[in-house]
């Protein structure tokens, strides 16, 4: 099975070479490697070519934001599966990719997800919240739930028939697609119960209050294109991320 990982990068010199170094370490050896990099004004591209010897396809010019750059590198991934590496995130441990790959072969599944620790943006070996997934039920969607979006693959036919991020999405296209996969099409998907990405704090989402009030809007956009009740989704989703602080 050949696995397509896409990175976005933009300016991404100060964290990218920890991001490349996890996809050196990987043990499986089928992997096509996409960069899609914005246009970098710094040495994001010197440090990916020195870096980085895995790399297949490296795609640099200006883009719309990490969303458009995600879809510029799902078209151009030629694997069974895709997932996505960002340029502040890394693998757990060697055999993430191994154990995603046997997680689609033994459940014979579409998609597959597993957890998510957040790690301090200075210190990766300090884990500050920790995604538990949990097992799949279709349920969960009407409350909110969603699987960690870096922790996602799925099958290349999927993104071909269901297509790809909404760019009218400035923060929650990912779980805009993630409800059109799961609770529209019904995609089938499995868990894999092991931390595979580790994800540096201090993503777009939760930047600041402007951010969080826009990622609010988009989600009860996204609720409603799913023809969710969103009253419920949103509040059940955001306090359900309280007591991940308490897990390490």
């Amino acid at each position: 099975m050949k696995v397509s990982i896409i990175t976005a990068t933009y300016n991404s010199a100060a964290t990218i070479n920890d991001t490349l170094e996890s996809l050196n370490k990987q043990s499986y050896k089928n992997i096509e490697y996409i960069i899609i990099d914005g246009a970098s004004s710094d040495n994001t591209l010197e440090v990916i070519k020195q870096q980085c010897p895995r790399v297949t396809t490296i795609i640099s010019e200006p883009d719309k934001g990490i969303y458009d750059a995600l879809n510029k590198g799902i078209k151009a991934a030629t694997g069974d599966i895709i997932g996505y590496l960002h340029s502040d995130d890394l693998f757990a441990y060697p055999d993430a990719v191994k154990d995603i790959v046997a997680t689609f072969n033994e459940q014979h599944t579409d998609a597959v997800y597993a957890d998510l620790q957040y790690v301090n943006k200075d210190n990766i070996n300090t884990i500050v919240r920790l995604w538990q997934s949990g097992t799949y039920n279709r349920k969960k969607l009407t409350k909110g739930w969603m699987p960690p979006h870096p922790t996602f693959y799925m099958k290349r036919t999927c993104y071909e028939q269901f297509g790809m991020f909404d760019l009218s999405f400035k923060i929650a296209a990912d779980y805009d697609s993630i409800l059109r996969y799961l609770w529209q099409n019904k995609v089938s998907i499995s868990y894999l119960p092991k931390v595979t990405i580790k994800m540096r704090v201090g993503g777009a989402s939760n930047r600041d209050l402007k951010n969080i009030i826009l990622k609010t809007k988009e989600d009860i956009r996204a609720l409603k294109n799913s023809r969710i009740s969103w009253v419920q989704a949103v509040v059940i989703k955001n306090v359900s991320k309280i007591p991940q602080f308490f897990k390490r």
